[in-house]
């Protein structure tokens, strides 16, 4: 049995620029942390006592043959790419909402993809977990979708990632001080809106015509620099203001990227004491990051009230294995086995445990 677990991220500057459509033509770059929430996969063999070959466990349970016959859209594409030929049985578990801006669909796929591969005992890099997550997203789902989520899943850590016209990326931690950090850190709140929406929906309202909004795509791309500068020894409470600035901007992307319920929570935030924020991932949902002075942090929260505020803390691992265990290796058979009635039953039941 092979547990991953996988961090959700926090996107500060440049999203959009980190699509292939606007970065293939004019590089990119986004400035993003990965947070002390997590998706965890659960992934063994199924031993050969049941009538199906592959079992997953989600927000709904499916059983079936072969990955062809899956709607989970992830797995059934992650199966077929690792071209699996035994029964597997796959359990999932989160510690955030899926749909909510924090990157989830790619935390799952590369946690999916690094619990399969070392199910089949090989140790992928943290730049083939990405590369293979973008692929897959990108490729085979055919998502409207970026290419940070999956390399801040992968790699973990507070960075910059920057994305060159010939489809290089790279991966630049950010080296502060653990007294710039922990202000940092410390200076965020994260609230949930309520709204759950789907980022590829959203994002396809404005990537495709990218080239309209050219200008705004730029300046969100200056911010990343901005944001540095401000890391390197200005004043910290500028981060916040910047955060301010790239929300008006990506609020001009699309009329679906913000909505009076959203904006209403923002404004009593701002007249509360918080400097700036955003909505994470493509918008129109989700959650909502702060930038709060400690002066101002008990006002806001009390203004906030009936959201949920989720504590978080920034983290550097990115994809992990944390637990990994050889059990009974049965023989892999392509075809399930005639079983009996009475283990057939009993098979049901621990399997529905």
């Amino acid at each position: 049995m092979i547990i991953s677990r996988t961090p959700f991220r926090i996107s500060f500057f440049g999203g959009g620029t980190d699509y292939p459509a606007w970065y293939r033509r004019h590089g990119g770059a986004v400035l993003s942390t990965t947070i002390d929430k997590y998706c965890y996969l659960t992934c063994r063999y199924l031993p050969p006592f049941f009538e199906h070959r592959i079992r997953v466990v989600y927000s709904k349970i499916e059983v079936c043959q072969r990955p062809e016959e899956l709607s989970h859209p992830a797995v059934r594409e992650v199966l077929k790419f690792l071209k699996l030929d035994r029964g597997i049985e796959i359990h999932h578990d989160g510690d955030l909402p899926a749909r909510s801006g924090m990157a989830s669909s790619s935390a799952f796929t590369v946690g999916l993809l690094h619990a399969l591969y070392a199910l089949k005992g090989q140790m992928p890099t943290k730049h083939q977990l990405a590369m293979d997550g973008i692929y897959l997203e990108q490729e085979r789902l055919r998502e409207t979708v970026g290419s940070q989520d999956q390399v801040s899943a992968a790699y973990g850590g507070f960075n910059h990632i920057a994305f060159a016209r010939e489809g290089e990326i790279s991966v630049a931690p950010i080296t502060l001080s653990p007294e710039r950090v922990r202000a940092l850190n410390g200076s965020l709140q994260l609230y949930f809106t309520g709204v759950n929406r789907t980022a590829s929906d959203v994002a396809g309202s404005y990537v495709d015509e990218a080239a309209g909004r050219e200008e705004t795509l730029r300046a969100l791309g200056a911010q990343v620099d901005d944001a540095m500068d401000v890391l390197r020894g200005g004043d910290l409470d500028d981060f916040g203001r910047l955060l301010h600035e790239a929300w008006q901007l990506k609020r001009a992307l699309g009329a679906r990227v913000s909505n009076p319920h959203v904006e209403s929570i923002y404004d009593a935030a701002r007249d509360a004491g918080a400097l700036g924020g955003k909505l994470l991932g493509a918008g129109g949902g989700g959650f909502l990051v702060l930038y709060v002075p400690a002066p101002a942090q008990a006002r806001v929260r009390e203004r906030l009230a009936p959201l949920l505020h989720v504590p978080f803390r920034f983290e550097s691992s990115g994809s992990q294995i944390i637990f990994f265990d050889h059990e009974t290796d049965y023989a892999a058979e392509d075809t399930p086995r005639a079983v009996p009635r009475r283990f057939r039953e009993l098979g049901d039941a621990e399997g529905a445990r």
